[in-house]
């Protein structure tokens, strides 16, 4: 890396949060900040840390303010329970030093593009789409309510599935919810 990458750690165990610290600053350029609260780590900027770190319990009870970051977030999780949201990191702190350090280092090294890229983006109807559809929707109401075709519709949650690989009604709608979109 050319410049320092700028990374806050938000965990409630404190000796994890700060061994983590040491681990990250020893073996890559960066400059790590341990924050106490969550209040403390939404205080600041938007864009004041390149990357996030934080525990299960930070993201799931913080997720409006998570998912907005979630190409830049690093969850540390022993277990997982349900797929992460698309973009964000899963890290199992009881693997080994080495794979720890491979799996910082991927994400550490990873740039804002190729994150962009790993999930397919939705069109902006595709959206709107997936949305109606999260809400229970059927596809007579969707073409409706966004007045078009029943067929359109049809095509729209044909990409919608084909982007996502998600085929289920409930699949989608836990996409929808974790990414924000209802």
């Amino acid at each position: 890396m050319s410049s320092r990458t700028h990374i806050a750690i938000l965990m409630h165990d404190t000796l994890a949060a700060q061994g983590l610290k040491s681990i990250v600053e020893n073996q890559f350029a960066a400059t790590v900040h341990v924050v106490e609260t969550e209040e403390q780590l939404m205080a600041q900027p938007a864009d004041w840390a390149d990357f996030i770190v934080t525990d299960a319990a930070h993201f799931v009870s913080q997720l409006p303010y998570f998912l907005p970051r979630q190409a830049r977030t690093i969850v540390v999780a022993a277990h997982q329970a349900a797929p992460a949201p698309a973009g964000v990191t899963v890290i199992n702190p009881h693997d080994d030093l080495d794979s720890l350090l491979t799996q910082l280092g991927r994400c550490l090294r990873t740039d804002a593009a190729a994150q962009a890229t790993a999930t397919p983006a939705l069109s902006q109807r595709e959206t709107e789409v997936l949305r109606l559809i999260a809400s229970g929707k059927i596809n007579k109401e969707i073409a409706g309510e966004l007045h078009i075709s029943l067929n359109t519709v049809l095509t729209h949650r044909k990409n919608i599935t084909s982007k996502l690989d998600i085929k289920s009604v409930s699949g989608l709608t836990f996409y929808a919810m974790m990414n924000g979109l209802v």
